[in-house]
């Protein structure tokens, strides 16, 4: 289990609201199915509290005292990700291009194809990946004759937590490099790629690539149900839509902050807890309206694991120019737009970080703010 230490909590402590921990604790065990599961539990039941150690901090000026527990790190714990986000949306600041960015969604025919992605998740969402990223560069090449390059990010999950719903979020620039190498070939910022062309390319891609998968017995379901549920698939309308543009790389960056690194659920949306039910606010997406839905907390716990992703999976990955072995020609594209280079990256610690992202000191004392917290004393794990 990694750990680290945790953003010191600033301000009054408030009294306890209910947590997806709670929930967890109470229903957690009963509904896991994988090992992976089962560690994302212990690892959000373990997260700041003495089972992961830490230590006591003291101000030398107020002699205000308090004890500040480890993180469990782990990517699908709630109260993991914020300092994240905010080092991984600024990390990609230097390397955004000067450009208007779109954002299109995939989105798969979920309903006739969730049985793929259950019995071999891995699998399915590495095709996934793949019938996104070269729909879009086969399109792009086809349709404009440019080479482009785009960060796409995996998510699971419905505001209601009703289903396993894969979909990837792409963040792309409005153009792309000349088929040729020599020019940038920018698009209309109010067109990108026809979206019904898209559509049908990834449909043809993915499901093509899962046949070949079920025939192959890389996914353990008959093979004729799986045909069938093809066949199905391939008959149902698949979506893929572009958003709004983001203007310029200062609205990329705050989009990906707050974007990039969530989670199924936030405990900012539990509202209360009794035990048994879970009452969450969602956001429905007909009419933009804050709601409420009721689970039990066994359903509501199951719903929750059901985004926990297979070990070491990749969930936030950079395709053609935005690929790592593509960083000359990501180069060269700056040059053509007149973009400085990259600046070398450089080491900074948590604390430091956290002052300049987040505009807050979390070592300054909450009580007096005259002083940096001292450490005291360091407190170990406790025994399971």
């Amino acid at each position: 289990m990694a750990t680290a230490l945790c953003p010191a909590p600033t301000g009054a402590p408030s009294a306890h609201r209910p947590q997806i921990a709670d929930i967890l604790r109470d229903h957690g065990f009963d509904v896991c199915h994988t090992r992976q599961q089962g560690r994302a539990v212990a690892d959000i039941l373990a997260c700041r509290t003495g089972a992961l150690g830490g230590h006591l901090e003291k101000c030398p000026c107020c002699a205000y005292a308090r004890s500040v527990f480890r993180s469990c790190c782990n990517r699908h714990c709630p109260q993991c990700q914020v300092l994240k986000q905010a080092r991984w949306a600024d990390a990609q600041e230097s390397r955004l291009l000067p450009v208007v960015h779109f954002q299109v969604v995939f989105t798969v025919a979920d309903r006739p194809l969730r049985l793929f992605f259950r019995k071999a998740p891995r699998r399915c969402l590495t095709l996934l990946f793949r019938a996104v990223a070269e729909s879009l560069a086969e399109v792009a090449a086809s349709k404009l004759g440019i080479d482009m390059g785009f960060t796409a990010v995996l998510h699971t999950w419905t505001q209601t937590l009703s289903h396993f719903h894969p979909h990837v979020h792409c963040l792309v620039p409005a153009g792309g490099l000349s088929l040729d190498g020599e020019r940038w070939v920018g698009t209309p910022p109010h067109f990108f790629l026809p979206v019904a062309v898209l559509a049908e390319v990834f449909r043809g891609k993915l499901l093509s690539w899962l046949e070949q998968a079920l025939r192959a017995g890389e996914i353990r379901i008959d093979l004729q149900e799986g045909l069938h549920l093809l066949r199905l698939a391939a008959g149902k309308r698949w979506r893929v839509y572009v958003k709004a543009p983001l203007a310029g790389p200062g609205h990329v960056v705050r989009y990906l902050s707050r974007y990039v690194h969530r989670i199924a659920i936030a405990n900012s949306r539990i509202v209360s807890y009794d035990g048994q039910t879970v009452v969450f606010r969602y956001k429905d997406r007909k009419d933009g309206k804050i709601k409420k839905r009721s689970l039990s907390g066994s359903d509501f716990a199951r719903a929750f694991l059901e985004h926990v992703l297979p070990e070491a999976f990749v969930r936030i990955r950079h395709f053609g120019l935005h690929a790592s072995r593509r960083r000359k020609d990501l180069a060269r594209c700056r040059q053509l737009l007149g973009a400085p280079p990259v600046p070398t990256p450089q080491k900074e610690a948590w604390a430091d970080a956290f002052r300049r992202l987040l505009g807050t000191d979390p070592l300054l004392c909450p009580k007096c703010g005259k002083a940096d917290m001292v450490i005291v004393k360091v407190l170990e794990p406790l025994s399971p």
